[in-house]
């Protein structure tokens, strides 16, 4: 059954004959913010202001020369056309502008959290580095705990030192204080020597 010529069939691309206008979003967006920032620059007022101060003087002084009578229903006209123009113009200006800024704040968003993130992970590590430092023996440390192994060693050392000059001074006190104690309870425990003539001898 042949198709109907009028039926355009969907598994075929389109023809490159048919005229189709393309434009360019980006293209347009910046056209339309170069006008919005020249609308609001003092040289347009300027000129501005010089055109319809000499599309008034004409019409009003040059009889000959005039093409828009008082009450200036064209400059009315023209004025109303550029307003028509210029407000969405300046409103898709805003637009695109919100759109950076819009994207601005999100990479800004996306940085601070990044440096949030990269903050938390440092405070971690130096809080990991701090305890694995506490645990670790420090050269103060070291230096105190062999002063007091050293100090040690020395009061072991030095006690049998002391011991045995302690045990030699006992040895030698017996001898002679004993021995003089049991002379002299020898000489006061014997009658003999009590005897009145051995003090005459004597003297």
């Amino acid at each position: 059954m042949p198709e109907p010529q009028g039926r355009r069939r969907l598994d075929q691309p389109r023809s490159a004959g048919r005229f189709r206008l393309s434009l360019d979003p980006d293209a347009f967006g910046r056209l339309s913010e170069r006008l919005a920032r020249f609308l609001g620059t003092g040289t347009f007022l300027f000129w501005q202001t010089i055109i319809v101060v000499a599309w008034i003087a004409v019409n009003l002084l040059a009889v000959s020369l005039r093409w828009d009578p008082y009450p200036f229903i064209l400059l009315n006209l023209a004025f109303s056309t550029q307003a028509a123009y210029a407000a969405p113009l300046i409103l898709l200006a805003q637009n695109r502008q919100d759109d950076r800024d819009r994207v601005s704040l999100e990479e800004d968003r996306r940085r601070a959290e990044q440096t949030k993130a990269d903050t938390e992970y440092l405070a971690r590590e130096l809080a990991a580095l701090r305890i694995a430092l506490g645990e670790v023996a420090t050269r103060d440390f070291l230096r105190g705990e062999l002063d007091r192994v050293f100090r040690e060693d020395r009061k072991k050392s030095g006690k049998p030192k002391k011991q045995r000059e302690e045990r030699d001074g006992d040895e030698r006190e017996p001898g002679g204080r004993g021995g003089g104690n049991r002379e002299g309870s020898g000489r006061r425990d014997d009658p003999k020597l009590d005897d009145p003539r051995l003090d005459d001898v004597r003297s």
